[in-house]
């Protein structure tokens, strides 16, 4: 068998049509535009390398869509003459298909377990982990692989960027910031590794330096696909921090929401960063229709909890009472996120109902039972800070001392918080 560009080996035709799945590879892990048609590529060369054909299904579930699901269970049941490792793989896209998150990061946990210079197994096995909301495995699954790694095998610098990502997401933001910025020395349009450290800059509230970082860099990024968006809504995160919500709405729709596009990422950009605006007293206009639109075509997709919940919170925003009773008619089921809306993400969806409908004791009601385990739903914390700020909204409406105690908490953890200053400021002078 070939060998791919860490030495592992390949089910491919020979080193020519292993080279292809090496590109396509690359271009997966930089988040590049290209990523579809250089797996084109390899699989019009070889369309029996193994790989390419699991790659072609993983892309298929990286929608998040009940179609891409169904398609992703037909690729897994056709592939043949996989090696060993390869099999780890499918067991992995098998499960995934069906549903079973958890059970695809175990394959890929066990995968790197033997071979940690698996590249496509170390960003998915960071997928899996964040959508699984278990930031200490993910920070454990990268520690362990990237012992293996030097700077002399390609691909480094985007395991580099996985594990300055975990580190953030553990709270070493020194280390954090170290590994992410060499990242970004290593391969200047790593995307993944940037946005590692514009995280420790919001997790740290800097961010001045935040968008100082982002500005140095974006240059950089004129090939990237739409995960550019979702740096763009740290940007305006930042602005938010520092109480310039105007230009915020401003960049959602020159940069966060330019075009309409259907990927649960970018709406889900758009529903927090909308929610957080309303929240500060801006208004946002008829900016919510487009988007309960859109969240209405994915009711029947129940493939990630995180980006179920944002649907939720655009139908509603959007005044789709239909839509968003057939949303909490089918919120769940068996599988990975079925079990994690009946655990945490049907209250917390409940909680937004009732915020939308200024029910602030209800909020407090469902939102305070289960705040430690809303993690569980996916996602950084920087992203579901948006239910922590929802939660401390509500208070400061209907419990003045809940709130006071919640921000206290929130200053301790982090001394510098904007907004939590800020909150603080105004509940006060109630």
């Amino acid at each position: 068998m070939p060998d791919d560009a860490q030495g592992l080996a390949v089910t491919a035709r020979n080193q020519d049509t292993a080279a292809l799945l090496d590109a396509a590879v690359a271009a997966y892990c930089g988040l590049r535009r290209d990523t579809g048609d250089r797996l084109k590529d390899a699989l019009a060369a070889d369309g029996g390398m193994v790989m390419a054909q699991l790659l072609r299904g993983y892309f298929m579930l990286l929608f998040a869509t009940r179609k891409g699901m169904a398609r992703a269970a037909a690729t897994a049941s056709t592939i043949n003459g996989a090696n060993p490792r390869e099999e780890r793989h499918v067991a992995a896209l098998a499960a995934w298909a069906r549903g079973d998150l958890a059970a695809a990061t175990a394959e890929w946990d066990a995968i790197l377990a033997l071979h940690p210079r698996d590249l496509v197994a170390v960003k998915l096995a960071q997928y899996g982990r964040f959508y699984l909301g278990d930031a200490a495995s993910m920070l454990a699954a990268t520690t362990r692989a990237i012992t293996a790694w030097d700077e002399r095998i390609p691909g480094y610098g985007y395991v580099l960027g996985c594990h300055a990502f975990a580190l953030e997401e553990g709270g070493r933001y020194r280390e954090a910031e170290a590994a992410g910025r060499r990242a970004v020395a290593l391969g200047p349009a790593d995307i993944w590794a940037a946005h590692a450290v514009a995280h420790v800059f919001e997790m740290e509230d800097r961010p001045e330096g935040g968008l100082a970082w982002i500005a140095a860099n974006e240059a950089r990024w004129g090939e990237i696909n739409n995960f550019v968006f979702h740096v763009r809504w740290h940007r305006c995160l930042f602005l938010l921090a520092l109480d310039r919500g105007a230009e915020a709405l401003a960049l959602y729709d020159r940069e966060v929401r330019a075009e309409s596009t259907d990927e649960y990422l970018d709406i889900a950009n758009a529903v927090s960063l909308l929610w957080r605006l309303e929240q500060e007293g801006i208004e946002v206009g008829g900016r919510w229709q487009e988007l309960a639109e859109r969240a209405r075509a994915h009711l029947d997709d129940r493939a990630l909890a995180f980006a179920d919940l944002h649907y939720l919170m655009a139908l509603a925003a959007g005044g789709d009472v239909d839509g968003v009773e057939i949303w909490r008619a089918g919120s769940g089921g068996g599988d990975t996120a079925g079990q994690v809306m009946a655990r945490v993400g049907r209250a917390i969806g409940d909680a937004a109902l009732a915020h939308r409908h200024r029910d602030w004791r209800r909020v407090i009601d469902l939102l305070m039972p289960v705040r430690a385990d809303i993690h569980a739903i996916g996602g950084s914390h920087a992203q579901r800070d948006l239910f922590a700020e929802m939660l401390i909204d509500a208070a400061a409406k209907a419990a003045p001392e809940t709130a006071q105690a919640l921000l206290a908490e929130r200053i301790a953890e982090r001394p510098r918080n904007h907004w939590a200053r800020r909150q603080l400021a105004r509940l006060e002078q109630r």
